[in-house]
């Protein structure tokens, strides 16, 4: 049974369980969410789902509702950054950190040396290198960067006890047909669209509407460049975001392990398929620093819990081969330095097309 700290309805838990993928990407998108929810015996009307989501979203219990932007596909590049801190200048060395407006988020961390943890986000790849060689030299301590070299998964996704248990109910071909193109880059167009919507839509009965009004486009249009960007994977998904924290998903430990390499191809699927794994990826390791190339993140409400996810972690890994306590490690976050999020619009600009022929009207006639 799964429990939270936030003090939620049937609805609430439905909604937050139902909804963290697949919400239609219609002009009324409550109106076919209310009448599934009607069909699993939850009877709402879509003005209350709708109401009720603003009421979730306001009081902190979700983090937003609307897209979630895949910032890779966008353009640019960002990066996990490890380093040692000494424990007696630990908050000049953050505060230096920090000052960097390419650092996103910055994390203090349960290990012996490398005890900040901080991602790096720029327009040009190229700059990476920038970034990090000016952070040794006002920080004097060497940094260690570890790229993400294969996504296994990023399915951030967090349940509660009640209506809906097993999660998604996906409503998400409810919309435009479109096709995925080819194209990497942004329009101009789609460039603002991205701008709009990376921090949610409004929580109206006619979001996508709403978002076209501001922008001054047809909301055919921004139906059918949202549809089209999560087939291309440029949208994760559209739902709620729940604030795990809210939820009482306090605890949340990144899980290192040293995988042979042979086997990283055929223990990454595995690991991601645990359902409490939200981020699982390989990544470089740093001989002599840094053993491991695989990382796993697992959240949890207690302590306890969390041991016991990582025990998961650890007995599914057994399964490929003899795993041995040097193999592993587990790295807490204790505390929360900078959490600013990824900076979009830089790296949508820097991929945004200069030629303008490929407009508004150009791709609803498609």
């Amino acid at each position: 049974m799964k429990t939270v700290d936030a003090d939620l309805t049937p609805l609430d838990r439905a909604i937050v369980n139902a909804f963290q993928g697949g919400f239609p990407v219609v002009e009324r998108p409550f109106e076919p969410a209310a009448a599934a929810l009607g069909e699993r015996g939850l009877d709402v009307t879509a003005e209350e789902l709708c109401a009720r989501v603003r009421e979730l979203d306001e009081a902190g219990v979700l983090s937003r509702f609307g897209p979630l932007v895949n910032a890779e596909a966008i353009g640019g590049t960002a990066t996990l950054v490890a380093m040692h801190a000494p424990p007696e200048r630990f908050d000049e060395v953050a505060e230096q950190v920090n000052d960097h407006r390419e650092v996103a988020h910055n994390y203090e961390r349960e290990h012996p040396h490398l005890n900040m943890w901080f991602v790096v986000s720029v327009a040009d790849a190229g700059r990476v290198r920038e970034v990090l060689d000016a952070i040794e030299r006002e920080t004097g301590q060497p940094t260690y960067n570890m790229p993400k070299e294969r996504e296994f998964r990023v399915e951030a996704k967090f349940l509660v006890d009640g209506p809906l248990p097993d999660g998604e109910l996906d409503l998400s071909h409810l919309g435009p047909t479109v096709d995925a193109g080819g194209r990497t880059t942004l329009t101009p167009d789609e460039r603002d669209l991205v701008m709009a919507i990376q921090g949610g839509l409004p929580v109206t009965a006619t979001p996508y509407r709403d978002v076209a009004a501001e922008l001054g486009v047809d909301v055919d249009w921004v139906l059918r460049t949202v549809k089209r960007f999560v087939e291309e994977g440029k949208i994760r998904r559209v739902g709620v975001v729940p604030n795990h924290y809210a939820l009482g998903y306090t605890e949340n430990g990144m899980t290192v392990w040293n995988v042979p390499d042979a086997l990283v191809e055929e223990v990454g699927p595995a690991v991601a398929s645990l359902e409490f794994v939200t981020h699982c990826y390989r990544r470089p390791r740093h001989e002599g620093v840094w053993p491991y190339n695989f990382f796993a993140m697992t959240h949890g409400r207690s302590e306890a819990e969390s041991e016991e996810r990582v025990a998961e972690v650890r007995e599914t890994m057994a399964e490929y081969w003899d795993v041995t306590d040097d193999d592993w490690d587990t790295l807490f976050s204790t505390r929360i330095l900078k959490k600013t999020g990824i900076r979009l619009d830089e790296r949508a600009d820097a991929n945004t097309e200069t030629d303008t022929t490929a407009s508004v009207e150009t791709d609803a006639d498609t």
